[in-house]
């Protein structure tokens, strides 16, 4: 398993689908992964520390996660079959729960755990994204090089297509 960060969800255009873009912590491969708009919200919330007023569905689940006297401990991106991608929910006793990638994720960030991706994932959808400009700093701080992680991002999903990722 490869120690994966949420770098963010953006908005594929022309298609108007949501993805969350994975990157490997210890390396250069990115993993885009299609999901729904629901999820794409919940992801982008979570990632802003925006508290809704009344707990949303992945709030209400880590609630009643923590209140039966479990917690999760991290998830995996497990598996990718025909473009989909199968996540797991790992609890502090051992437990594993079969989830979406998208909850998963949606998840992890709740309950502020380490998400994994299986090698064999990122083996089959991990993409290289490229630096361009090569006057660039890479030494700077967390704040830029977030920007330049998302320009890179935005740069190469103007050429990238859903069946680019097609085993």
């Amino acid at each position: 398993m490869i120690e994966v960060e949420i770098v963010g969800v953006r908005i594929e255009l022309p298609s108007n689908q949501p993805l969350v873009l994975l990157k490997e912590i210890r390396g250069e491969r990115h993993v885009p992964i299609w999901i729904g708009t629901p999820e794409a919200s919940a992801i982008a919330l979570a990632q802003q520390g925006v508290v809704p007023p009344r707990p949303m569905t992945h709030d209400l689940l880590i609630d009643v996660v923590e209140s039966l006297g479990h917690s999760i401990v991290s998830v995996n991106i497990a598996a990718v079959e025909d473009n989909i991608f199968y996540g797991q929910l790992q609890f502090e006793n051992g437990t594993t729960v079969s989830s979406r990638a998208s909850d998963a994720l949606a998840l992890a960030l709740r309950a502020k755990c380490r998400i994994w991706c299986a090698d064999a994932v990122m083996d089959e959808a991990g993409v290289r994204i490229t630096e361009h400009d090569e006057g660039e700093d890479t030494h700077t701080g967390p704040a830029v090089d977030e920007e330049g992680e998302l320009r890179r991002f935005r740069e190469f999903l103007d050429d990238v297509e859903p069946e680019d990722f097609a085993g």
